[in-house]
């Protein structure tokens, strides 16, 4: 029989929910299936009914009523409201694990980490991408560059987070520092939650 896991994220806004909400469900997956104490069956990510980008009585609002349903949370702000992040986790005062991801600029540098998700979509600019995975962190404009490389086929580039979130390699994502920071928190929590 295997025990569920379901988290829940609370994020600044649709593009951060709909890209992390699949990677956070695929990372999770990845760490469980490694676990001795159990079988876990990693559900679908929830998604918070607020935006990190709102005040904090909001946020924790938000991660309250996830709490209900969910198992291990994660709140996401980009680099500029870092502090934001860092205090709900601090301040949540829940039973359920709250997991800050914030990367160093925004989150659009870690779909630019993994170079052969890119070169799979025919008529992307993949020269546009750093040669190491690490050097996303090093974009001053990550959107922009994210834009530059993404197919002009009519789409817009919000189109490319889910398939890029359900295909990029996640051991060449965990080579970003920031993202590798929060899988070892995720992995340190679960531990404590007793699946690992």
């Amino acid at each position: 029989m295997s025990r569920p896991l379901v988290p829940g994220l609370v994020a600044e806004g649709e593009t951060d929910e709909v890209f992390l909400g699949v990677v956070i469900s695929r990372q999770l997956r990845e760490i469980t299936v490694q676990s001795s104490r159990c079988a876990v069956d990693v559900e679908s990510t929830e998604i918070g009914s607020g935006r990190s980008i709102y005040d904090h009585d909001r946020t924790a609002g938000a991660l309250r009523e996830l709490a209900g349903d969910c198992h291990l949370l994660f709140v996401h702000n980009d680099h500029k409201e870092r502090d934001k992040a860092e205090r709900v986790v601090r301040d949540s005062g829940l039973s359920t694990p709250v997991i800050a991801l914030v990367p160093v600029q925004e989150t659009e540098a870690w779909l630019l980490a993994d170079a052969g998700v890119w070169r799979r979509l025919s008529g992307s600019d993949h020269g546009r991408l750093p040669a190491r995975p690490r050097d996303v962190e090093r974009i001053a404009d990550p959107k922009k560059v994210l834009a530059e490389v993404a197919p002009r086929r009519g789409k817009p580039v919000r189109d490319y987070f889910e398939y890029i979130a359900r295909n990029i390699d996640l051991a060449t994502l965990a080579k970003v520092p920031a993202y590798a920071e929060w899988v070892v928190d995720a992995r340190n929590a679960l531990k404590g939650l007793g699946y690992l």
